[in-house]
C-alpha cells in the first residue's frame, strides 16, 4: 500500500495527455435525507408524479415505458423559442427537435409533463435530399400528442407511418409556471418575479417536450422573448437581442454542444448582474473565460465572496484534471428559491441563494465551509457528469460520487490546513448509518420507473461512493488508480459511460482485477461490511489475527444472514507500529502478524480509510481505547463509529461506549469531538425519561461544558465552529441554563426583541439554535415578533433557520399560529418543509403536530417542494413506539396517490422506528449506567 499526502491531490487525479475538449457540466447537491432537527442541504430534487398504468400490450413498442425510452429513437438537436414573462402565470413557444429513427414507425414515445400542445407535426427528410432546402425534400406529417403517464411519458402518433431516417418534430405549446420549485417555476421576492428552470432529474419535461434522459445528448439553439429590462440566462453566451414589441425583447444564445436535458438552464428576471474580469487562459485552456454572477435585485453585492474564490478553484481543477473547463463561459446564479442546494446546469451553475450569498467580507466558519464544499462540488461536475455523462440514473454515482470525492482533494490544495480531508472522512462514515438499514439501496441498482429516480439522490450515492473511492485510492495508491481514472475520462469525454465501461477501463489500465472487484462488490451490493477480529497469541512466535466478514446489522434488524461477501482492501496496525494489509475475499481469513509479535492493541482500520466497521472482544476494545492517543484523527473517527455500531448491535457494553464518548470529547480536533453528537441526540430523544434526565444532562455538561468555555473567544475558524455547535448542543440536548440564556439573549438582540436591534449579536452558525431557544424561552410575544422580523430582514440564511426554529415551539397555545404559517404564502416551499419536519421532532408537542399533519396531509403535500413529496414519510422518523408506527403505515397507505416514489422513504422510516423500539432496552441500559 502506498500513501500520498492529500496536497498531492489529484496530482495525477486525471492524468490526461491530451488537452482541449468542449462539453458540459452537471449536478444537484445531495438534498440527502432530511435530518430530524436541522435542514439538510444536500442534499441534498425533482418532482415525481404518480404513474397512470398503461394498457397492457404484447408489443413492447406499444406499451408506455415507465423508465427508459426505446433506444431506436434519438434526438440530435433542439431549436427552442419561448416567451417567458415571470409576471404572468404561463409561458408559451415552439420547439423543433431533429430526430434519428432506426426503424419505420407510426408513433414514438417522448416526454412532456402538464404541457398544453396547440400544434404538432413531423417534417420527414428524404435521405437522398437531406441537404436540399426545397419543399420536395420536406414532407409534413400531422401528429397527435397524448400524455399517457403522470410521470411525463407522451405518445406521439403520426397520421401515417414515417420511414427510418431523419425527421424534425415541431411542437407549439404552452404550460403554467410551476409554483413549487419544479421544472420551470416562478417565485416572487420583494415584489419582483423571477422564472427559473430546475431540470435535474426529470423536470425538463415540464417545460420542454423532448427526450428527458441523461444519455440522450443533443445540441440546443435557444431564443427567449422576455420583458424589456429583464435579464435572461442560459447555457451559452448571448449572441443577439432585438425588439419584440409590447415591451418585450428577444434574446438569442449560441448553439450549445451536445448535452442532456437535465443540464438545461433557463432563468429570467430583474437580476443584478456582476461582471468579473475573465479568468485568464492557462496551459490547458487557451482562451480567457468570462465570469459573471447573478442575484436577485439588490443582492448582487453579496456575490463577492463566491466570485472571488472561483478563479483559483477553477484553476486547481483544470491543473489537476489536466483538461480545460469545457464551456465558453461560467455563470454563478443565486436563485431566490431553489429546491436543492445547487445544480450544475451547464455553464450556469445555480444555487439556492443562502448557500452562496455572503453579507460582509467574510462568512461565518460553518457557512464558509458549506460554501466552499458546494461550490467545489459543482465545478467538479463540469468534468464528472457533464464531460462524461451516465447514460441512465442507475449510474448516478459516476458523476455524484466522483464530484464528492474530488471536492476535498481540490480544497486541500487550496487550503492545506483547512481540514477538508477530515470533513470528507466524517461524511463518508456518516453514510454507514443509512447503509445499515435493510431497506437501504446499493450505490448502483436498476431504476426501471421514473418515479424512483430521485430516490438515488441520497447519502449512498454521494457519501458511500466517496468512502469507497477514497478506500480504493488509498489502498492501491494514487499512482495506480488516478492515471487509470484519467484514461476513463479521456476515453469517454463528450460522451456517455456506465459502470461496466468504468470497470473495464480501470481494469485494463491498472491490470488489477482486485481493484475492479472492490468497486464491483461495494458499488453493486448494499450494506456495510463488518469485520470481526480475534487476536490469537497462544502460539509463541506465530501471532495471528482471525478475521470474519459479514454484513453489519443492528439489534432488531430484518437483515437476513445471506453470506454476502465483499472484496475488501483491509489494513490494520497495532502497538508495534507496522501496518499490515491483506485483500479479504473470503468469509473467514487469517492474517499472520508481522514478526510473530503479539501486539498490545490492534487498530483494524489503519488510517481510517476502509469503508467497513469492525468489532473485537471486550479486552481488545479496552486495549484500543487505552491507546486512543496513539491513533491518528481518521482512525479515531473510525473507532467512534464502530463503537456506536457495536453497541447498537448488542456487542459492546455501555461502559466501553461511554469511555469512547469521553475520549472523543477530549480531542483537540473538531471532527472527532463532534463524531458522537448525532447518536447522543438520538438517545436524548428516545431513551432519556424524566427520572434519568438529570443524570443525562449532567453527563453531557461534563463532556462538553468545559470545552465550550475554553473555546469561547477563540478566533480560529475551527474553534469558532466547534464552539457554535457545542453551545447549541448543550442548550438543546443538555438543557443547560447558561447556554440557553446566552443564546436567548443573543437572539433577542439580533431580532430587536425589546431592545434596539444589533445585527452583530448573532452569526449565521448560531441562527437556528439561538432562535429555537428564544422561541421556547422568550415568551409568547417572541413568536409573533420573529414572524414579523422575517418579513423585514432580507437574509436567506435567517429565513431558513427561523422557519426551522418556529417549528420547535413548546407552547401548545402557539400551535395554531405555526400550523397556519406552514401552509401560508409567507413561507416558501422549502421553509414550510423545514418547519413541519422540526415540529415533528418536538417531543413535547409531537402528538398534536402529528394529528394536525394527518388531518391536513393533502394541503401539506401541495405546499412543499414537488421533488420532496416522496420524502414526507420522514416527517415521522422521530417516532419510537408501535402505535405510532401503525399510524404512519395507515397514513401513507391512504395517501399514496399524492406522493409517488414514497415507498423507499416509508420503508426506511418504518425500519428506523422499529429499530428504535428494538434498541430501547439497550438505550435505557446506557442511560442507567450513568447513575
Amino acid at each position: 500500500m502506498q500513501k500520498f499526502a492529500l496536497p498531492a491531490l489529484l496530482a495525477g487525479l486525471i492524468l490526461l495527455t491530451a488537452c482541449g475538449s468542449d462539453k458540459k457540466n452537471t449536478e444537484d447537491t445531495p438534498s440527502m435525507e432530511p435530518a430530524a432537527k436541522s435542514e439538510q442541504g444536500a442534499a441534498p430534487e425533482a418532482s415525481e408524479e404518480s404513474i397512470s398504468q398503461p394498457q397492457a400490450s404484447t408489443n413492447p413498442r406499444e406499451q408506455a415505458p415507465a423508465g427508459r425510452l426505446p433506444d431506436d429513437v434519438r434526438p440530435s438537436a433542439y431549436r427552442l423559442d419561448l416567451t417567458l414573462d415571470p409576471r404572468q402565470d404561463t409561458f408559451h413557444g415552439q420547439v423543433e427537435i431533429d430526430i434519428d429513427l432506426d426503424n419505420p414507425t407510426d408513433h414514438i414515445w417522448i416526454h412532456g409533463n402538464n404541457i398544453d400542445v396547440a400544434d404538432i407535426g413531423a417534417i420527414v427528410h428524404a435521405e437522398e435530399d437531406i441537404a436540399l432546402p426545397n419543399a420536395e425534400s420536406r414532407k409534413v406529417v400531422p401528429a397527435q400528442y397524448q400524455q399517457v403517464l403522470d410521470s411525463g411519458v407522451v405518445r406521439v402518433d403520426f397520421s401515417r407511418e414515417v420511414p427510418a431516417g431523419k425527421i424534425t418534430l415541431r411542437i407549439q405549446y404552452s404550460a403554467p409556471f410551476d409554483k413549487n420549485l419544479a421544472g420551470l417555476f416562478k417565485v416572487e421576492e420583494k415584489g419582483d418575479a423571477y422564472a427559473l428552470a430546475k431540470s435535474e432529474s426529470i423536470q425538463a419535461r415540464r417545460f420542454l417536450p423532448g427526450f428527458d434522459e441523461p444519455g440522450l445528448k443533443a445540441t440546443y439553439d435557444i431564443s427567449l422573448t422576455i420583458p424589456e429590462g429583464y435579464v435572461a440566462i442560459s447555457n451559452e453566451p448571448e449572441t443577439g437581442r432585438s425588439d419584440a414589441g409590447d415591451g418585450m425583447q428577444k434574446i438569442t444564445f449560441a448553439q450549445s454542444p451536445p448535452m442532456p436535458t437535465y443540464l438545461l438552464s433557463l432563468a429570467v428576471g430583474p437580476f443584478d448582474v456582476v461582471e468579473r474580469p475573465a479568468i485568464p487562459a492557462n496551459q490547458y485552456r487557451k482562451e480567457p473565460l468570462p465570469l459573471r454572477g447573478f442575484a436577485r435585485k439588490g443582492r448582487g453585492k453579496d456575490l463577492q465572496y463566491v466570485l472571488d474564490i472561483t478563479p483559483q478553484m477553477l484553476r486547481v481543477f483544470e491543473e489537476q484534471i489536466r483538461r480545460p473547463y469545457p464551456f465558453r463561459k461560467l455563470d454563478i446564479i443565486a436563485a431566490p428559491q431553489w429546491p436543492s442546494g445547487a445544480t450544475e446546469l451547464s455553464a450556469a451553475i445555480t444555487y439556492r441563494e443562502q448557500r452562496i450569498l455572503v453579507e460582509g467580507d467574510e462568512p461565518a466558519p460553518g457557512q464558509r465551509l458549506a460554501l466552499l464544499g458546494i461550490h467545489a462540488h459543482e465545478i467538479a461536475h463540469m468534468w464528472f457528469g457533464n464531460l462524461v455523462t451516465p447514460p441512465w440514473w442507475d449510474d448516478l454515482w459516476l458523476k455524484e460520487g466522483f464530484a464528492t470525492w474530488g471536492t476535498p482533494l481540490a480544497l486541500t490544495i487550496m487550503e492545506p490546513d483547512g481540514g477538508h480531508d477530515l470533513n470528507a472522512a466524517a461524511r463518508a462514515i456518516s453514510a454507514m448509518q443509512l447503509d445499515s438499514l435493510a431497506s437501504t439501496r446499493a450505490i448502483r441498482e436498476p431504476i426501471t420507473d421514473n418515479n424512483n429516480i430521485r430516490n438515488a439522490y441520497d447519502a449512498i450515492t454521494y457519501l458511500k461512493s466517496l468512502g469507497v473511492i477514497h478506500m480504493v485510492d488509498e489502498y492501491f495508491g494514487a499512482d495506480t488508480f488516478r492515471p487509470a481514472l484519467g484514461r476513463y475520462v479521456e476515453k469517454f469525454a463528450d460522451g456517455v459511460a456506465d459502470s461496466p465501461d468504468f470497470y473495464r477501463v480501470i481494469g485494463d489500465e491498472t491490470g488489477s482485477p482486485q481493484l475492479t472487484e472492490t468497486f464491483r462488490t461495494f458499488v453493486e451490493q448494499k450494506g456495510v461490511p463488518l469485520l470481526s477480529l480475534t487476536v490469537d497469541c497462544n502460539t509463541e512466535g506465530n501471532a495471528q489475527v482471525h478475521i470474519t466478514q459479514e454484513r453489519y446489522k443492528p439489534l432488531g434488524s430484518p437483515i437476513a444472514d445471506t453470506g454476502v461477501q465483499w472484496s475488501i482492501p483491509f489494513c490494520m496496525r497495532g502497538s508495534t507500529g507496522v501496518a499490515q494489509c491483506e485483500f479479504l475475499t473470503e468469509s473467514k481469513q487469517t492474517l499472520a502478524l508481522s514478526g510473530g509479535v503479539c501486539p498490545k492493541w490492534v487498530m483494524p482500520n489503519a488510517n481510517g480509510s476502509g469503508y467497513y466497521r469492525f468489532n473485537m472482544d471486550e479486552p481488545q476494545w479496552q486495549a484500543l481505547l487505552a491507546a486512543f492517543d496513539a491513533l491518528n484523527t481518521t482512525e479515531r473517527l473510525a473507532l467512534v463509529d464502530s463503537a456506536f455500531a457495536a453497541f447498537e448491535a448488542g456487542q459492546l457494553q455501555p461502559a466501553a461506549l461511554l469511555e469512547t464518548v469521553r475520549l472523543s470529547a477530549t480531542s483537540d480536533v473538531r471532527q472527532v469531538v463532534e463524531a458522537p453528537l448525532v447518536y447522543l441526540s438520538k438517545y436524548s430523544d428516545h431513551y432519556v425519561d424524566r427520572e434519568n434526565a438529570g443524570n443525562w444532562h449532567a453527563f453531557l455538561m461534563k463532556l462538553y461544558g468545559k470545552k465550550v468555555q475554553e473555546l469561547a473567544g477563540n478566533d480560529d475558524p475551527e474553534s469558532k465552529l466547534l464552539h457554535s455547535r457545542l453551545l447549541g448542543f448543550l442548550a438543546l440536548e443538555a438543557n443547560d441554563k447558561q447556554a440557553r440564556a446566552q443564546l436567548r439573549e443573543s437572539a433577542e438582540q439580533f431580532t430587536g426583541f425589546g431592545v434596539p436591534r444589533d445585527s452583530k449579536a448573532l452569526d449565521s452558525d448560531l441562527y437556528e439554535s439561538a432562535l429555537t431557544v428564544a422561541v421556547q424561552d422568550s415568551g409568547k410575544d417572541f413568536l409573533d415578533h420573529l414572524i414579523s422580523v422575517r418579513k423585514e430582514l432580507d437574509d436567506p440564511l435567517f429565513e431558513n433557520a427561523s422557519a426551522n426554529a418556529i417549528g420547535r415551539v413548546t407552547d401548545p397555545s402557539q400551535l395554531d399560529t405555526i400550523h397556519a404559517l406552514a401552509l401560508s404564502d409567507e413561507l416558501g416551499p422549502r421553509e414550510s418543509f423545514g418547519l413541519i419536519l422540526n415540529s415533528m421532532a418536538s417531543s413535547e408537542l409531537q402528538t398534536r403536530n402529528w394529528q394536525w399533519l394527518q388531518e391536513n396531509f393533502p394541503a401539506v403535500v401541495e405546499k412543499i417542494p414537488g421533488q420532496w413529496r416522496r420524502n414526507t414519510p420522514r416527517f415521522s422518523a422521530s417516532f419510537c413506539d408501535p402505535q405510532s408506527l401503525q399510524e404512519v403505515q395507515l397514513l401513507f397507505a391512504d395517501n399514496k396517490q399524492l406522493i409517488p416514489g414514497f415507498q423507499r422513504a416509508l420503508a426506511q422510516t418504518e425500519e428506523r422506528i422499529s429499530l428504535c423500539i428494538a434498541q430501547k432496552e439497550k438505550g435505557t441500559e446506557l442511560i442507567g449506567a450513568l447513575k
